[in-house]
């Protein structure tokens, strides 16, 4: 994918480009509006991860060119600001997500594969790794062309880890971005470690592949390497 990110703050511009460009995405920045408007202009884009508070005005006003030149373009805001009306401005302006600072770049990649399966077609609707097969839609996944059945958070999990292949995601990310506030009821991360035993075996069962590695003292990480 093609991703035009608008970001002012350096640290973490310079971190997304280097994650998102490990994915093989072309990924160009700029820091502030007018640049934004200016590249638009010019080019097309597949993402734009846009920053609403930008030094020389409202990353709205992208939305709103976007909108006004009828453009395709995927946005998701991401911004320190966490107030509804900002949130709902954002959506109703045309942005896809909205997603508050500070947040796991795993967690941003996520959202960028959500974004993308609600805006694809329904012939485009799988995600593909190696043998394993995802159908988006229809929430199946075929091993080897074989179905294995899974729970609504394996399948979440599993659909997390192809989406951030090859990277080392933390227990903390991971408990996030699947249970939300309700992992605050949680002392520890065994809820997990169930999960993660429950799928990989059943992964295992059709294939030889054990893709699913433990990185001691960290997470895991979703590799054929």
């Amino acid at each position: 994918m093609k991703i035009l990110i608008v970001e002012d703050e350096k640290g973490l511009r310079e971190n997304m480009l280097t994650y998102l460009s490990e994915e093989k995405n072309i990924c160009e920045s700029c820091t502030n509006l007018a640049a934004a408007i200016s590249k638009l202009s010019l080019y097309s884009y597949d993402f734009v991860l846009l920053d609403i508070g930008l030094p020389d005005g409202e990353g709205f006003e992208v939305l709103r060119y976007l909108k006004d030149e009828m453009r395709t373009e995927a946005v998701i805001i991401i911004s320190a600001r966490n107030s509804l009306d900002d949130r709902i401005k954002g959506l109703n302006i045309g942005a896809d997500d909205y997603l508050t600072k500070p947040f796991h770049l795993s967690e941003l990649k996520a959202r960028i594969v959500a974004v993308f399966r609600r805006k694809s077609s329904s012939s485009n609707n799988k995600l593909i790794f190696n043998e394993i097969s995802i159908d988006l839609i229809e929430r199946i996944v075929t091993i080897n062309g074989t179905e294995i059945i899974l729970t609504r958070k394996e399948f979440d999990i599993l659909l997390y880890f192809v989406a951030n292949k090859g990277k080392v995601i933390a227990k903390t990310a991971l408990a996030e971005h699947l249970w939300g506030d309700e992992m605050d009821m949680h002392d520890n991360f065994d809820f997990i470690y169930s999960h993660i035993k429950n799928l990989r075996k059943k992964i295992l069962d059709v294939t030889s592949n054990d893709y699913l590695k433990s990185i001691y003292g960290i997470g895991y990480k979703f590799t054929d390497r």
